[in-house]
């Protein structure tokens, strides 16, 4: 039985939800520790579908998370474009990795995500302090295999084929 094609919808409402949850607001003391959702779920989406969620997904997802944060405008949306480049680049190399490994290699990705933000903080003369800017690495590195078991299983209860 062949599986259907995975339309737009639910990678969309993955994209919003994320979105959402960046802009949920958290008590002082838990908000650095605030996982990086929309580049989870762009490194998760560009990973299965790199031909759907292209570098302009990227673009678009960052000017967002600018406005949202009220950052500088291009600072989320450079990171993002970056990441997701490597991440299409290598996505046939990536995808068979065992769990640990991509986990690992997100971590790396993340990393880089977090070290273009910090570069565009200090061209801009903008000081953040370390934990704002490392924690949300650590939770984000606890919080990639559960998204990537739940969309995982999802993907496959619902028997969609990308």
């Amino acid at each position: 039985m062949r599986g259907r094609q995975m339309g737009w919808g639910f990678p969309l409402l993955t994209l919003l939800m994320a979105l959402g949850l960046t802009a949920l607001p958290l008590p002082s003391v838990v908000a650095p520790y605030r996982p990086e959702w929309v580049p989870l779920i762009l490194i998760f989406w560009s990973l299965l579908a790199p031909e759907r969620f292209s570098l302009l997904t990227a673009f678009w997802m960052g000017l967002l998370l600018d406005t949202l944060s009220g950052a500088l405008l291009g600072q989320h949306a450079l990171a993002l474009v970056v990441v997701v480049y490597l991440t299409i680049r290598f996505h046939l190399r990536i995808r068979v990795f065992p769990v640990w490994q991509l986990s690992m290699t997100v971590v790396l990705l993340l990393a880089l995500y977090e070290f273009v933000l910090f570069w565009v903080d200090g061209v801009v003369g903008r000081t953040v302090p370390l934990v704002e800017r490392w924690a949300p690495l650590l939770a984000s590195a606890v919080v990639w295999p559960l998204i990537l078991g739940y969309l995982e299983h999802y993907r496959r209860d619902a028997q969609v084929r990308v």
